[in-house]
């Protein structure tokens, strides 16, 4: 436990006070927005420009990072995020704010990418699980302690944006000055939504679905909570306690849906969600202890949803297929992100505050009813069947995280035809015969070990060399 703490230390401290700095910034710009005299539209737009970018990167950041390699595309990439935080209170308008709110989506989906790959390098089989649940629990524990902290800032003031400002310049460092050779050069995996359609209905319409209540939760949360009267302080409490109440479920649920049908589960889900949000409609909390346990009761119901939805496209997905399930889902959730803030914020401008939960209650409606009808379309596995619940690769992070190694002769695999920035003679066409030297492979035959110029990985390991032909 120890070495592997010292081994990812760095990069976990990296995430930390990146992820810090974007969770103050969550929900300091929807209250700052509201300062400013921006409509609710106007703050649905920006918060959805987050998700724009976000898709965009699952798309677009493996090329960035072919072009100039990893340690180079996350110095880019943050410290361009870094910028972009610095820059909101300079240009106090709707369509600056958007732009910077997408630039950011873009930026954060490139650099999970380069942590989770250098994460996964780092990790071996039998420890895989440890160093991506240890790298879970502190990407969502930084973005809640960034959530709460805004409760001591003056949000009319330059501090919050200048702390989200250092605190990604920050997360810079430890990369920047790594000693350790980055990872191998990533393959691109296709996005085909009807294949993943065919496979599971259920999970790609239900993160989705997932995508416009979660996304709209997490964005506008804090902007309901000033708007029913909570102080700035409370209405960053407020959000952060939806995140909270997810945190804490998240790990019983899914052992729950390893048990019986995780549609089921599902279903229960979005139902207890709606009649959690019905209740914020119909009661309209105005006391903060109140709203707290109410906004505490509705992520824990809606905030798993997400992983559980992904396990089970998991349980009818084979593992060499899981990549490419994993990042169509979260492009499924990503598309459904962009929806929902700017339909909760139309109906929030129409209905006041509660149209949020006016949304969210109608949106889990339609999932429950959807997923109903699924239950009679195809029968239960069993529990034999499923894939075990795991967070790490179910939360909505891991791009390029895979259980299994890629095979870069399947056909919904594209292995990168030239790497500009791996001139590195590891990653250089010279260097194949030295890579087929030492290298642990999936037959469980015995290790040869040979001359070499370095140590052999203690993991199961498949090189992709530069030309894309695995060694």
């Amino acid at each position: 436990m120890r070495q592997i703490l010292a081994s990812i230390s760095a990069l976990l401290l990296s995430v930390f006070v990146l992820v810090l700095g974007y969770g103050i910034q969550t929900t300091l710009l929807p209250l700052a927005a509201a300062q400013a005299d921006f409509t609710e539209t106007q703050i649905g737009l920006m918060s959805s420009g987050y998700f724009i970018g976000m898709v965009l990167g699952c798309i677009g950041a493996p090329h960035v990072i072919m072009r100039a390699g990893h340690i180079r595309a996350y110095a880019a990439m943050v410290s361009l995020m870094s910028a972009a935080a610095i820059i909101h209170p300079i240009f106090v308008d709707p369509t600056a704010w958007f732009v910077l709110r997408l630039i950011s989506g873009f930026c954060l989906a490139a650099f999970y990418m380069v942590t989770e790959s250098w994460l996964n390098e780092r990790a071996t089989n039998d420890n895989r699980g440890m160093v991506m649940s240890m790298y879970i629990v502190v990407l969502f524990g930084s973005l809640m302690i960034g959530q709460v902290s805004i409760s001591v800032m003056d949000i009319s003031s330059f501090v919050p944006y200048a702390i989200a400002s250092v605190a990604a310049s920050l997360a810079v460092v430890p990369v920047a000055l790594t000693t350790a050779t980055q990872p191998a050069p990533i393959a691109l995996v296709q996005f085909r939504p009807i294949k993943i359609y065919k496979q599971s209905p259920a999970a790609i319409v239900g993160v989705l679905l997932v995508g416009i209540a979660n996304g709209a939760l997490l964005t506008l949360a804090a902007l309901y909570g000033s708007q029913i009267g909570l102080s700035t302080q409370e209405a960053a409490i407020y959000s952060a306690a939806i995140l909270a109440g997810g945190i804490l479920a998240q790990w019983p649920i899914g052992r729950l849906s390893d048990r019986v049908d995780r549609r089921l589960v599902l279903v229960g889900l979005g139902g207890l969600t709606a009649i959690a949000s019905l209740m914020i409609v119909l009661l309209s909390p105005t006391g903060f202890y109140m709203a707290a346990a109410l906004a505490v009761l509705v992520g824990v119901f809606s905030q798993p949803a997400y992983a559980i939805a992904t396990a089970h496209g998991f349980d009818y997905a084979a593992p060499e297929d899981f990549v490419e399930t994993t990042s169509g889902l979260l492009l499924s959730f990503g598309i459904g992100s962009v929806i929902g803030p700017v339909t909760a914020s139309i109906l929030m401008a129409n209905f006041g505050p509660s149209g949020l939960y006016i949304m969210v209650v109608v949106v889990e409606v339609i999932l429950v009813i959807y997923l109903l009808t699924r239950l009679y379309a195809r029968s239960a596995l069993t529990p034999d069947e499923k894939t075990d619940f795991e967070y790490a690769a179910t939360a909505q992070v891991g791009t390029v995280i895979s259980p299994e190694p890629l095979d870069v002769d399947a056909d919904n695999v594209i292995p990168p035809e030239e790497f500009p920035a791996y001139d590195d003679p590891i990653y250089s066409p010279e260097a194949e015969e030295i890579t087929e030297e030492v290298i642990l492979v999936d037959d469980g035959d015995d290790l040869d070990e040979q001359d070499a110029d370095f140590d052999a990985p203690d993991h199961d390991a498949v090189i992709h060399s530069t030309d894309g032909k695995k060694e």
